[in-house]
This record gives C-alpha cells, structure tokens and sequence, in this order.
C-alpha cells in the first residue's frame, strides 16, 4: 500500500471530486456532466462558477493544511503540534477580519493575515521555548492563551461590523461556499513555494526528529531552520485561513496518519500528506453539502468531528505511554 498511496489518494481526490460536481441540491445527470454541450446554461453555471472552484478550493486548503502540520510538528518534534490547537490560525483570522472591516481586496487578506499570524508564531515559539527545548505543556498552554486574547479583538471586530456579523461567524466556522477561480489563483501561489520549500528541507527537517542537539551535530542550524519553516507556515496557514475560515484538526489529523503508513521520513511524508490532506477536505466538504441538503453544514465542524476524538486519542496516547 505504501507504494501505491500517491496513486490510490489521486485517484480518490479524482472520483470524490467527480462525484462532488454531481451531487448537490441540483443533482447533475452523468451524461450531462460528461457532455457539457448540451446541457442548459444554468447546469454549466452550477459547474463552473460553483461546484468547480469550490472542489479545488477544498483540496488546495487540505493541502496548505496537512503540509503545514507536518513541518510544525518535526519543528516542535511532537504530534500534537497543529497550526490550529496552539494558537497560530487564529490570529490569522483576526488579520484576514482586519482586511474585511476596511473592506481591502482579496489578497490583502491573505497578506494581513500572515503578518497577524508572523507575529503570534514567533510569539508562541519564543515562550514555549525553554532551554532551546519546547515543552508541549507550555506550548498548548500559551496556545490557548494567545488565542483568547487576539479572539477578544477579533470578537470587537465583529462586533463593530454590526448586523453583517453573520457572514463573519459562518465564515469562523469554516466555510468553501465563496469559492471563486481567483481565490483558487491566488492559494496556487503559496501552495507551490510552500511545498517546493518545505521539500527542499526534508533532509533537515528529518534531522530534527532526533533532537535539537542531534540535527546540530549533523551540520543543521536548529534555530535558522525552524524561525524559516514557522515563516512559511504561517504564510500557507494565513491564506488558507483568509479565504477558508477556521478548518481545524487537518494539519493534527492527516500527518498522523500518513506517518503510521509511510513512516516519518518526510521525503515521503510531505507529498502524501498533501495529497491526503486534499482528499480528506474534499470529502469532508462534501459531507457537509449533502448531509443536510440544501441547508449545509460548516466544514469546520465536519473536521472537527473527525478531529476531536482523534486528538483525544493521542492525548491519552501519549499519557499512557510515559
């Protein structure tokens, strides 16, 4: 299984997606869906302007996700490291609602976003940090912490936009419905130099597993090397968040998994958590259209009922084994 995983996770994104296109509150016929030229206008605007960017919205942000947990788990060097449960991604979205009250463009909320949630990270690493070591009870501590104080700022921020505050909250609880081809533009671009980057470092990163005090006598600059992939995670976890909402538990859920199959080398890791990740978004976005057709269900909450119980798990997990 292990060698044909890539394969298996195309193929599954690749048959999801198709069923997706197809299913909805409008179901779309086969022989519609393969024949385009002869179905009515307001198929082909349901599968172009709608179903279409929404589908590959989904898998670029469970990409960004599970990606990015990868690297914030090797750079914390523990399995409970998510963007999301220590605090990055919700100072992202006080950026990106930041960027929505003063009404900026789209990629401005990608880019105050980022710097929101820059901020936090280095925030976050820096008082986790004893002894060059993180301590994950810290981590989850000043996590919650952090996330607290900058949602009281996003909840005034809210507040302030007054009746249109609804958009906000389905938004916060993660949301692919506003899906368009130039979101979807704009995600390709940080997707590919986060992956390219994150690849390029496997080796490194690789080296981390072993402890700080091991990578630095292979020749890694520790300290570099981490304050550089915090970088790019918060660059990937700020847009994804910007334009998706709060999606937890992708980057906690997927990395976990893949590494059972595949081992933790992250030459194979990465990629076939990114594809995983794609997979596993599309499938939870597509849950939560259909279930309760046509009201839909937030995507954040379809996650985090697969997530919740799984970081249980590996709560108690890691409890039981010490």
């Amino acid at each position: 299984m292990k060698k044909y995983l890539p394969l298996i996770l195309i193929l599954g994104i690749i048959m999801t997606g198709i069923f997706s296109v197809g299913m909805g509150s409008v179901p779309i016929p086969l022989e519609q869906l393969f024949s385009m030229t002869d179905a009515p206008d307001y198929i082909k605007t349901i599968i172009y302007d709608i179903r279409l960017p929404r589908i590959f919205m989904a898998i670029l942000i469970g990409m960004m996700l599970s990606s990015s947990g990868v690297v914030v788990q090797a750079v914390f060097q523990n399995p409970l490291a998510d963007p999301y449960i220590i605090g990055i991604a919700a100072s992202a979205t006080f950026g990106a609602v930041v960027a929505y009250v003063l009404q900026l463009p789209d990629i401005m909320y990608g880019v105050l976003a980022f710097i929101s949630c820059l901020i936090s990270t280095f925030i976050i690493f820096k008082l986790s940090n004893k002894g060059g070591k993180v301590d994950i009870t810290t981590l989850l501590i000043v996590g919650i912490a952090v996330s607290s104080f900058i949602g009281a700022f996003t909840s005034f921020a809210m507040y302030l936009i007054g009746e249109e505050s609804f958009k906000i909250t389905m938004w916060l609880m993660g949301y692919l419905g506003g899906a368009t081809w130039i979101k979807v533009g704009i995600l390709i671009v940080p997707l590919i130099l986060s992956l390219v980057f994150f690849f390029l470092q496997r080796t490194q990163l690789d080296a981390l597993l072993s402890g700080d005090e091991e990578a630095h006598s292979l020749g890694v600059d520790v300290q570099s090397l981490k304050k550089k992939v915090l970088v790019v995670s918060s660059f990937v976890v700020a847009f994804s968040v910007a334009f998706s909402g709060m999606i937890g538990f992708v980057g906690l859920i997927i990395p976990h998994s893949i590494r059972m199959i595949t081992g933790p080398s992250n030459s194979k890791l990465l990629p076939n958590s990114a594809l995983a990740g794609g997979f596993f978004l599309l499938i939870c976005d597509t849950i939560g259209r259909l279930v309760l057709a046509p009201v839909e269900i937030p995507i954040g909450v379809v996650t985090a009922f697969f997530g919740a119980p799984f970081f249980l798990y590996l709560a108690f997990k890691g409890k039981g084994g010490k």
